[in-house]
């Protein structure tokens, strides 16, 4: 009876006794199916269609993306840390310090992603941790960034995180003191009304810091000496009061219950208290953000006043026009994550002809990246609007960093992607091609 059934039963309980103990395949846990209803409700909340071929499996990796992002819940430093810390001798008191008894050893530029516990977005986070062995043992290295990842893949806001990498190394490893150092980055996005967006200060940036034992009174000059190897630009300190730009946003009066109870399903299945007195706005701060996407008839009102280009009847010499590093900022359909960077745009105009105003297309990127997209399809929507209006010929390249590359699965730091869309004269002129992308390289290297 039910032998129809049985085979991928028997196979998930084949997987899930493996080591002697049960465990559901990650697909049919009741965390993740809890996760994709909730994110198919949310879908459902931006008038998207669930069944769409781009945003099918969004659910699924959305679960699997927030599951990766914060399994720090059920990981355990000390799993880590007991296996790696190695004898090391010292060198006499009387004679200085090194080794596994005194002298400072630092490590630099741990780079990680945590998820901001008041908005649900991922911010960057970039750990030193200096430490004065004892005990003549020492730490293998690789155990800090270890380390910083178990605390790191949380629900988290900066100082706390900082004081828990602290204090969990002071505690497993024994040292004579342990300094912390963050240096962290959060997104922070330009209302959707926000035309020129160029001058938006897409980052919030702060640097906060945690000590123990010798280090715990940042005066000391052992603290001198860990800063000393540290060098900061640009970086705010911890005196910031609220960090995350979604604390200071105004929410919409009316919200929809059923996507905050969505919000809260996606907390508790991650395995938080959505009750904690730090996340009880979040569900509420997260859709507001999320509401600048949901896929509604906007009209494109900003072109109402605008001639296109049109061709002369005189044959005039055609002159490469550029409107170059215009921010944009979107979310892919594929994550929920944001992906952001600037746009670069080309067409050609003839000799004494007007071009079109800068200010309409800023608007027409400001207006295609407020979507859920993905970037090549951006890309294409920017050219394919801007066609009719500058005579056809159009050249657009979309650079942007994609935060799904880096909070998630391969966690590729410091990568970037460019798209390209050609219409026009540009389709077959190579030479046209390189005269504008010409055009970006001196202007990107001029800065």
């Amino acid at each position: 009876m039910g032998s129809l059934d049985e085979g991928p039963l028997n196979l998930d309980l084949e997987i899930g006794l493996k080591n002697g103990s049960f465990e559901l395949p990650f697909e049919h846990q009741p965390e993740t199916l809890a996760i994709q209803d909730a994110v198919k409700l949310l879908l459902q909340g931006l008038h998207e269609d669930v069944n769409r071929e781009g945003i099918k499996k969004t659910p699924f990796r959305v679960a699997k993306a927030l599951r990766e992002g914060t399994r720090g819940y059920k990981q355990k430093v000390k799993e880590y840390v007991q296996s790696a810390l190695f004898p090391e001798a010292g060198l006499d008191s009387g004679v200085g310090q090194a080794g596994g008894v005194g002298g400072l050893v630092v490590v630099r530029d741990l780079d990680h992603y945590s998820y901001c516990e008041s908005c649900l977005l991922p911010f960057h986070v970039r750990c030193h941790i200096g430490y004065v062995p004892s005990e003549q043992r020492v730490l293998g290295l690789s155990k800090f960034s270890r380390v910083t990842d178990v605390f790191a893949k949380r629900l988290q806001e900066p100082q706390r995180l900082a004081d828990e990498i602290c204090s969990a190394l002071q505690h497993w490893v024994k040292p004579s003191g342990v300094a912390v150092v963050l240096q962290c980055s959060h997104i922070h996005f330009p209302s959707l009304d926000l035309v020129d967006s160029s001058s938006h200060d897409g980052f919030v940036k702060l640097m906060v810091s945690s000590g123990s034992g010798v280090f715990e009174d940042e005066r000391s000059s052992l603290w001198g000496e860990f800063m000393s190897f540290l060098k900061f630009k640009g970086v705010a300190d911890g005196s910031v009061k609220e960090w995350c730009p979604s604390v200071k946003s105004k929410l919409f009066l009316e919200e929809d219950q059923e996507m905050v109870s969505a919000v809260v399903t996606i907390l508790r299945s991650l395995g938080e208290d959505p009750s904690r007195k730090e996340l009880i706005a979040t569900p509420s701060r997260f859709l507001n953000w999320m509401m600048n996407f949901q896929n509604v008839n906007l009209e494109m009102k900003l072109l109402n006043g605008f001639n296109s280009v049109k061709a002369n009847g005189d044959i005039r010499e055609k002159m490469l026009h550029c409107e170059l590093k215009m921010p944009f900022w979107s979310m892919c359909e594929h994550h929920l994550l944001p992906f952001y960077g600037v746009v670069h745009v080309g067409y050609y105009c003839t000799e004494g002809s007007n071009a079109i105003a800068s200010s309409l297309v800023k608007s027409i990127v400001h207006f295609y990246g407020f979507k859920l997209q993905v970037q090549e399809r951006m890309t294409r929507q920017i050219a394919e609007k801007l066609s009719p209006l500058v005579g056809g010929d159009v050249i657009v390249v979309a650079e942007a960093g994609h935060t799904c590359m880096i909070s998630r699965g391969i966690e590729k730091f410091g990568s970037s992607t460019a798209t390209i869309a050609v219409l026009g004269q540009f389709c077959n002129d190579s030479s046209a091609r390189a005269e504008f992308l010409d055009k970006i390289h001196t202007t990107t290297t001029a800065l």
